[in-house]
Order: C-alpha cells, then sequence, then structure tokens
C-alpha cells in the first residue's frame, strides 16, 4: 500500500459517496434497489447528521469507504456504531483498505465510549465472512433475524388504528 490514509467525508463529498453506494449495490446484486440521490445524500449526512462516512485512500483518491451511525443499546446503556455499508474497490482489495477501515471504525468506537460495533453481512458473501470472523475475530449473532418495514409496509404500520 502506498500512501494509505483515510479521511472523513464531508460536504462536496456526495457524489464520491453515491458512486460507492451504487459499486456496492452492483457487487450484491441489488443495484435496482439504490434510490439515494446528491441531495438525499446532503441531507441526511450533512445537514442532518444522521450518518457518517470514512474514506479509505490511495495516494490520495478514495479506494474504499465505510458508512455509519450511532445506534443504542439499552442492555449496555450506551451508544454503539452500526456499520451500513463497508465497500473497497475490486482492483484494491486484499491489500488491507477493508481491515483497516474497520480498525478505524474501532478506534472511533472506543474513543466515542461505545460499547460495540456492529454490521450485518449477506450470508452468500463467504469472502466478507470469512474475513469478518478469520480475520477481524468477530462473532457472528446467533438466535436474532433482521426485520425491516419499507415502502408501502412501512406507510401501513404508520396509519393510526381505526
Amino acid at each position: 500500500m502506498s500512501e494509505f490514509s483515510f479521511r472523513t467525508a464531508v460536504p462536496g463529498d456526495e457524489q464520491t459517496i453515491l458512486n460507492f453506494i451504487r459499486a456496492l449495490a452492483d457487487y450484491e446484486h441489488m443495484a435496482n434497489e439504490v434510490v439515494a440521490t446528491l441531495e438525499l445524500l446532503r441531507e441526511w449526512i450533512f445537514e442532518k447528521n444522521k450518518a457518517e462516512v470514512l474514506f479509505a485512500l490511495e495516494a490520495g483518491r478514495e479506494v474504499g469507504f465505510a458508512l455509519f451511525f450511532h445506534n443504542f443499546s439499552t442492555f449496555l446503556g450506551r451508544a454503539g456504531i452500526y456499520l451500513e455499508d463497508l465497500f473497497v474497490l475490486p482492483e484494491y482489495r486484499g491489500k488491507g483498505y477493508g481491515k483497516g477501515l474497520l480498525k478505524q471504525l474501532a478506534a472511533l468506537a472506543a474513543e466515542r465510549g461505545c460499547g460495540r460495533l456492529e454490521w450485518a453481512c449477506l450470508d452468500w458473501n463467504t469472502p466478507s465472512i470469512e474475513f469478518y470472523t478469520k480475520r477481524m475475530h468477530a462473532v457472528p449473532m446467533e438466535d436474532w433475524t433482521v426485520y425491516r418495514l419499507t415502502g408501502e409496509a412501512l406507510k401501513r404500520a404508520a396509519e393510526p388504528e381505526l
């Protein structure tokens, strides 16, 4: 790795963030689900401060990103960091950028006094699962299933009972 570094996203980075989101969606065979826009990213990341982005750089070029936000554990009584997305461009994989991003997030969680760093991984993504468990020593959660409300189901759930 030459000139390996990290930086936090700032206003004006919306296009770079969106490019990484689209590249990740392509990798996950979910490109048709991306509805994020530059305006939405600006509003939610930089104006409402609901998420943060960390870039991995090689020679000043963004080669990977991690998008994360704070969650809260009632059992721990403190915030944690939830990693929503981690993606390294294919030609830069295997060089330590993914591990570097995770180590940066772990350091940030420790610095902020967070109780945990957690994320989800698609069950078919064997290379990532092996990396997380063997190289990062992450522990897969058992006995937990993620549930989601989105689109029309979210709207129906928000409707008042009659």
